[in-house]
C-alpha cells in the first residue's frame, strides 16, 4: 500500500522543455485509456538531467539522448527500458509580422545571424549546434557579444516575443504555438540537425514495470500524429 494512501498513485517523471507539450498530451491520453495518472514535469534539460542524476525520485526521464546515455552511465536510468520517443529538429522564429530573414540555403542563414541585432539560443541541444556552426563559419568571436541565452526552463521563443532577440534558435517542438512569434522554417537541408529524445524508466522508480508500461505507450505507432502535431518526428527504435 503506498505511504499517502493511494491505491493507485500517478507515475511521476521529468522531460526538458522541447518535449513538454507533446508529454502532456500523451499522459492526459494514456490516464484517460488506463486510468493510471501521470505527472511528468518540465525543467530546462541542465536542470532536469541534474535532478535525476542527484536521485530524484522520478519514475522515467524523457531527455535527449546523449543525456539518458550519460544517465545510464551513472546508474540513474535502467538502459533495458530505454526507448526512443520523437526526432526534434531545429527551426528558426522572429517576432510576430516582423520581416522573415531568407533561410533557403546555409549562405542566407549565415547571412541573417550576421546582420541580425541578436540572436536567441536554449542551454541545450539547439544552443549547442549553434555554437558548432558559428565555429564553422568562423564568426564566433564577431557575434559573440550579440548572442542571448535563454535561462533553462525560458523558452527562446519568450525572448523573440519580446523584441529581445531578432533571430530564436530552437526545437520546432518549442516553437510551434508560442504566442509572439512567426516560425520561419526548419534549418535547410545542408544544415538540418535533428535531436533525438528518449525515455527510460528511473532506477529510483518502485514501480518499474507500470513505468515501462508507459514508455511503450509513448513510443507506439498510435502517437505518431500526436507527435508530429507538435512539430515532432516519431524516433524508430
Amino acid at each position: 500500500m503506498p505511504m499517502n494512501g493511494e491505491a493507485n498513485p500517478a507515475l511521476t517523471g521529468i522531460s526538458s522543455m522541447a518535449t513538454r507539450a507533446v508529454l502532456n498530451e500523451l499522459c492526459a491520453w494514456y490516464a484517460r485509456e488506463t486510468g493510471q495518472r501521470v505527472n511528468v514535469g518540465s525543467a530546462g534539460g541542465v536542470d532536469a538531467f541534474r535532478r535525476v542524476r542527484e536521485g530524484e525520485p522520478f519514475d522515467i526521464v524523457v531527455l535527449a539522448s546523449e543525456a539518458i546515455e550519460r544517465l545510464t552511465e551513472a546508474d540513474r536510468v535502467d538502459p533495458r527500458t530505454r526507448r526512443a520517443l520523437v526526432r526534434a529538429d531545429i527551426a528558426i522564429a522572429v517576432r510576430a509580422g516582423a520581416t522573415r530573414p531568407d533561410i533557403g540555403s546555409e549562405e542566407a542563414v549565415r547571412a541573417a545571424v550576421l546582420t541580425a541585432r541578436a540572436i536567441g539560443h536554449s542551454t541545450g541541444p539547439s544552443g549547442a549546434y549553434l555554437m558548432r556552426l558559428l565555429e564553422r563559419w568562423g564568426v564566433a568571436e564577431r557575434v559573440a557579444a550579440r548572442l542571448v541565452q535563454a535561462p533553462p526552463g525560458v523558452p527562446v521563443a519568450t525572448l523573440v516575443a519580446r523584441g529581445a532577440v531578432d533571430l530564436g534558435f530552437q526545437q520546432l517542438s518549442e516553437l510551434v504555438g508560442a504566442p509572439g512569434i512567426d516560425v520561419v522554417g526548419l534549418l535547410p537541408p545542408a544544415l538540418r540537425h535533428a535531436t533525438v529524445f528518449a525515455g527510460a524508466v528511473c532506477t529510483a522508480s518502485g514501480r518499474r514495470q507500470d513505468a515501462t508500461t508507459l514508455l511503450a505507450f509513448l513510443a507506439s505507432d498510435a502517437t505518431d500524429a500526436t507527435k508530429r502535431r507538435y512539430g515532432l518526428e516519431p524516433a524508430p527504435g
